[in-house]
């Protein structure tokens, strides 16, 4: 098991290495890369948003995350989290409304200012969740394993802004 300040660490990274891509992103930074994908804007902002309503997880609030039936949950901790945490990749797949962005950011560093305070949130919320806690898709998951399914979360939306 991961140590959860080497967890945050890695997810604080993971948030650094997604504002640099974004900041090279120039004049690209609101445009699409394709029809029907997001801009790196939008892929910020997405990230924000999760990284936020991951924090209102481990507090324990009220999140725009679906929430699962409690007997479905640890099939899908053991199928899609406990699987992507120990093969180290994220899966490719569709959000949820909540977390599918019409725009981001104007910027990148009104973006940068978005996501530090959404992950510092959310550094907080693990600290103080007494090292587990009941997610409404996964169940029970470890703050530790929750920060570090962030961290790959993040690096797989950087990969895209890079394809920018």
């Amino acid at each position: 098991m991961v140590n959860l300040e080497h967890a945050l660490s890695e997810s604080r990274a993971a948030v650094d290495q997604m504002m640099a891509a974004a900041e090279r992103s120039g004049p690209a930074w609101t445009t699409p890369r394709a029809p029907g994908k997001w801009s790196p804007s939008q892929v910020v902002e997405h990230v924000a948003r999760a990284i936020e309503e991951s924090a209102n997880a481990a507090s324990g609030k009220p999140t725009k995350f679906p929430a699962f039936p409690r007997l479905v949950r640890p099939v899908i901790r053991k199928i899609f989290f406990d699987r992507t945490v120990r093969n180290g990749t994220f899966p490719r797949g569709k959000t949820n409304k909540a977390m599918n962005p019409e725009f981001g950011s104007q910027t990148p560093a009104e973006a940068r200012l978005r996501l530090e305070q959404a992950h510092a949130a959310f550094e907080q919320a693990c600290r103080q969740c007494g090292g587990t806690f009941d997610h409404g898709i996964f169940g029970t998951v470890t703050a530790a394993d929750y920060a570090t399914f962030q961290a790959m979360h993040t690096r797989h939306h950087t990969r895209q802004i890079g394809e920018s």
